[in-house]
């Protein structure tokens, strides 16, 4: 099956799409008011998760799309129960603005569902692509 096969994405499409998937999470929080009301900031967050997972594949270039998707929801997920822990020294790290954006800063249920779904769009971009006769990502 495609979705484990063995992988060899090209580093310098996936940085691009790393950058692109950067400003439109950016674009995500800064023009919230053209997307749904409801959507609130979780748009943002499955774009955060896209690019855990686009990094993860830059990183670990032939991984399969499944091992790729299941670390990157992992260091998703470690990263939102890690705002659980509220010591002083963190919290100054993420109150600046690299550390807000790695780290987060409060722990949000919510999150979890809005990580699965930016890397279940990243897998399954990768899975179509590879199944199809169109060139490879």
């Amino acid at each position: 099956m495609q979705l484990f096969a063995h992988r060899n994405r090209k580093r310098v499409l996936y940085a691009f799409l790393v950058l692109l998937v950067i400003c439109l999470g950016l674009a995500s929080r800064r023009y919230s008011q053209v997307l749904p009301e409801e959507l609130g900031k979780y748009p943002g967050d499955a774009l955060w998760a896209l690019m855990v997972f686009l990094i993860f594949g830059i990183l670990q270039q032939k991984w399969s799309t499944a091992a790729t998707g299941a670390v990157a929801l992992a260091a998703c997920y470690a990263v939102e129960f890690s705002q659980l822990y509220q010591e002083p020294w963190l919290n100054t790290v993420r109150q600046t603005t690299f550390g807000h954006f790695v780290l987060g800063s409060h722990f949000h249920a919510q999150d979890l569902l809005a990580y699965a779904v930016g890397i279940f769009v990243g897998v399954m971009v990768e899975f179509v692509a590879a199944t199809s006769t169109s060139p490879r990502l």
